[in-house]
């Protein structure tokens, strides 16, 4: 699907016209046009190379997906790879976002699932003095909108982190919590490897003052802000969630310590008793009380004293 929109002084004059129609607007200096296109097809990505006169190398760039994060330059042209996430019916859905960007015009290549671009488009609309700086705001535009979104995920993230430690620390403790603890924690490690690369993107692209303009420096400060403190809230969950993992540890292993006690009291309490019958039992002619009338009454109460006096003292100790 591809979205062709038209720009003249930050305002939208045309939409939906013919993509083989670009070069013919970007003649005019004023133009600057916005051309979106999701999934795009090899057609379409040929056809981008020559209405743009984009470098071959870049259009080779676009045609490899799951990148890291980066931004490209390509003499006026700048390439960029970032992914917008959202979360959806209690999952998380991450979309790679690829961008040509160039001072009079921008492409964005939405891969599935698609993050959607239609609220930014909405929002140039509404900001026609900003739209005016060229395609530079188009992309702080999209860039923000994307890293807005992180927000929700971070928040999404903290939900299930809460819940899990909830679980750790109660009595009622499942046995798949450490798979989940692990599950999560790399689902933060992902997020947080699309997420880092972009604060250095964000000011890379603000050196350049052909495309930040002066009134656009602000607004990408804002962005690489946003990008700094939610690399600070995933910092912060994925220490709480190795705390998460090292408590529930450390309380396994005082569960299995509780264990040890119990069993090593018990063992211990039938240990004596088996002892003396061990000693009566022995087939010796001279065993004590061998012919005492009180004999057997005097072995059996003192295997009961010495077994009652062990489980006391265990008991007195917590041990059982």
């Amino acid at each position: 699907m591809v979205t062709t929109r038209l720009y003249r002084g930050g305002t939208l004059v045309e939409e939906g016209f013919d993509p083989q129609k670009v070069s013919d607007f970007l003649e005019d200096e004023k133009n600057m046009v916005w051309l979106d296109l999701e999934d795009p097809s090899e057609q379409e990505l040929n056809m981008m190379e020559e209405e743009f006169s984009i470098h071959p190398l870049a259009i080779e760039d676009a045609r490899h997906r799951d990148q890291r994060p980066k931004i490209e330059r390509f003499e006026a042209l700048k390439f960029l790879v970032f992914y917008g996430m959202a979360v959806e019916e209690g999952r998380v859905l991450e979309g790679e976002i690829q961008a040509f960007v160039a001072p009079r015009f921008l492409i964005t290549l939405r891969f599935p699932p698609a993050f959607d671009l239609e609220p930014t488009a909405v929002r140039a609309q509404e900001n026609n003095d900003l739209a005016a700086e060229g395609a530079g705001f188009f992309l702080y535009a999209v860039l923000d909108a994307v890293v807005d979104r992180y927000f929700d995920v971070v928040d999404h993230f903290e939900d299930e982190s809460e819940t899990i430690e909830e679980e750790v620390f109660s009595e009622d403790t499942s046995e798949d919590v450490q798979k989940r603890i692990f599950h999560l924690r790399k689902r933060v490690m992902t997020f947080r490897r699309r997420l880092s690369p972009l604060r250095d993107v964000l000011q890379l692209l603000q050196g350049d003052s052909e495309l930040v303009t002066r009134p656009l420096e602000a607004y990408y400060r804002d962005v690489t802000d946003h990008v700094i403190r939610t690399i600070e809230f995933v910092d912060n969950l994925r220490d709480l969630l190795t705390s998460a993992l090292e408590a529930h540890l450390a309380q396994v292993s005082n569960r299995l310590n509780e264990v040890m006690k119990a069993l090593t009291s018990w063992a211990a309490i039938i240990l004596v008793p088996t002892l003396i019958a061990g000693v009566y039992g022995m087939n010796f002619r001279h065993v004590p009380e061998l012919n005492w009338l009180y004999g057997y009454p005097f072995a059996l109460g003192l295997m009961a004293v010495t077994a009652t006096g062990l489980y006391w003292m265990f008991k007195r100790r917590g041990w059982l």
